[in-house]
């Protein structure tokens, strides 16, 4: 809550800066045996294909979701959310997980930690829980780190529920509904709705059993000949048996790895970059501190992820990376 959408948000018009074209278009369909992708404004032919179109996030999928949570995956959503935590005079403030995949598994944590800053100095006239189909926070980095965040939430007096799979949300009765346990009621609700693949994809002829796009681990490339895929899109599994967490780090490696392979291959080189699975992430805890995890994750047998203590050392690297990013790319 310290800035505004705004103040976070760069057109992607500046793109032709750099000399890349930017379309502003929706993907109607892709025909990868004709190299061929179809537009709302024309028809595109392709050498190399590069697919980051991320999860959809669908409120719809959990009735109720779209009346009475507010959406913190989108800037609206979040913007609503901080003016409710303040205009909330008593009551249970629940931040709820709707499903599993997500985006940032860290998203939530850092929701619960910087609204509990923000009414820092009135804790106990509020209750806040944070709910999660997830059996701990960001469970693919290993029980350490998802002690360090459940400890830093009974820091704050935030109560973790875990393993509860909502199936509705009552906006008559102000309760969520499960699908193996109690009805929990709120006063406030502010929520991550339904991930899903985005629709073209799905009636493309690329999505693996896990229902997300189905890539090579190592280079990014999918079954069809110069079509690569990254981020959200993607599912990687893993030695433990989870998937690849849904996190940007991890596209931005991932993105480094594509374009030195396609650069390659146009110059008639052999690539040797391959994206190894190392990712980091911040933990923004919203008093002037941040926590910060980094590991391999396709370490075997299980990924190797280390979590530093919160500081300012952190909060400010974060902000710095944050602005060094907008600064270069855009």
């Amino acid at each position: 809550g310290w800035r505004t959408g705004i103040q976070i948000q760069k057109s992607f018009a500046l793109l032709e800066n750099k000399g890349i074209q930017f379309l502003n278009a929706t993907i109607e369909s892709l025909d990868f045996d004709q190299r061929l992708l179809r537009t709302s404004t024309q028809e595109l032919t392709y050498d190399f294909l590069v697919i980051a179109l991320g999860a959809d996030t669908c409120p719809e999928k959990l009735p109720g979701f779209s009346e009475e949570a507010h959406d913190l995956y989108s800037v609206s959503g979040v913007e609503e959310m901080r003016r409710a935590t303040q205009e909330l005079e008593k009551g249970r403030l629940v931040l709820l997980v709707s499903s599993i995949p997500f985006k940032c598994p860290a998203a939530p944590y850092e929701a619960a930690l910087m609204l509990s800053a923000l009414r820092a100095d009135d804790q106990r006239s509020v209750e806040i829980e944070l709910v999660t189909p997830e059996p701990m926070p960001m469970g693919v980095a290993g029980p350490e780190v998802g002690a360090m965040v459940v400890s830093l939430l009974e820091e704050r007096g935030i109560r973790f529920t875990p393993l509860q799979q909502a199936t509705r949300i009552d906006p008559e009765k102000k309760e969520i509904i499960f699908a193996d346990n109690p009805p929990l009621s709120y006063d406030l609700i502010g929520g991550i709705p339904p991930h899903e693949l985005p629709g073209v994809l799905k009636e493309a002829s690329i999505v693996g059993e896990s229902g997300w796009v189905k890539v090579d681990p190592s280079t990014m490339e999918t079954e069809f000949e110069g079509v690569y895929a990254l981020g959200d899109a993607t599912a990687i599994p893993l030695p433990v048996g989870k998937p690849l967490p849904k996190a940007g780090i991890f596209a931005h490696h991932q993105a480094d790895v594509v374009s030195h392979r396609i650069a390659c291959k146009i110059n008639g080189i052999t690539p040797e970059m391959k994206f190894d699975g190392s990712g980091s992430c911040f933990i923004e805890l919203g008093d002037g501190r941040a926590g910060y995890a980094s590991g391999n994750f396709y370490a075997e047998p299980k990924p190797v992820v280390n979590m530093k203590k919160p500081s300012v050392i952190w909060h400010w690297g974060k902000a710095l990376f944050e602005k060094w990013w907008l600064w270069h790319w855009f």
